[in-house]
């Protein structure tokens, strides 16, 4: 079990999914947009991916830096940069794989959120796939308390911009995407939902 979890961090159970169906593969560039301190990097550093990373906590930055550096000591520390997700430098079409995990929930409001999502797509390579985990109101739409537009209060107390799955199909279809797999929606003992949202870039896109 240690050694599992040595290779494999404390990866989101949904992406190692995608790891296990085949869908991450040696060879690909990974970016991860909004990647905190490295959790979901953990694999995919060990084993030679070329990674990326983006996030507004230059703390988190520090922190994945230093994974990077033991893990990947070849890596330049460039690739992981102290920037929001919305204003990520890496050129448009970086990665085979852009990951959002747990990100644009905290958008404020409706143009922050599109920022976040536009500026996170630009990023993957028509072809590419983008594998994204958010809170949603899917399942809980009776327990959540609407504080602004889709900025919503959650029985945990906390407050989160709430997708559902009607604007998903329809930001798939906007974007040029197409679903791997369908909307899967987790709710947490009615207290928040988090849904995982696996699309494919269009090669027109």
């Amino acid at each position: 079990m240690q050694e599992l979890q040595q290779l494999f961090g404390g990866i989101d159970i949904y992406l190692f999914d995608q790891l296990l169906r085949g869908r991450i593969r040696p060879g690909m560039r990974v970016l991860d947009a909004g990647c905190g301190t490295g959790r979901n990097l953990v694999y995919l550093l060990r084993t030679g991916y070329e990674v990326f990373g983006a996030d507004a906590d230059p703390e988190a930055v520090h922190a994945v830096r230093r994974l990077a550096l033991s893990l990947a000591p070849d890596l330049p520390p460039d690739n992981f940069r102290h920037e929001p997700v919305e204003r990520m430098t890496f050129p448009a079409a970086t990665a085979d794989l852009v990951i959002s995990s747990a990100v644009l929930h905290f958008a404020s409001d409706d143009a922050r959120f599109e920022d976040m999502l536009r500026g996170t797509w630009r990023a993957v390579r028509p072809g590419g796939m983008l594998f994204c985990r958010l809170a949603s109101s899917i399942g809980i739409e009776e327990q959540i308390e609407v504080v602004d537009g889709r900025r919503c209060r959650l029985p945990d107390g906390s407050d989160r911009y709430l997708v559902d799955e009607p604007l998903l199909m329809a930001l798939t279809r906007e974007m040029g995407g197409e679903l791997l797999d369908p909307i899967k929606t987790t709710v947490v003992q009615a207290q928040r939902s988090m849904t995982t949202w696996v699309l494919r870039k269009s090669m027109a896109a």
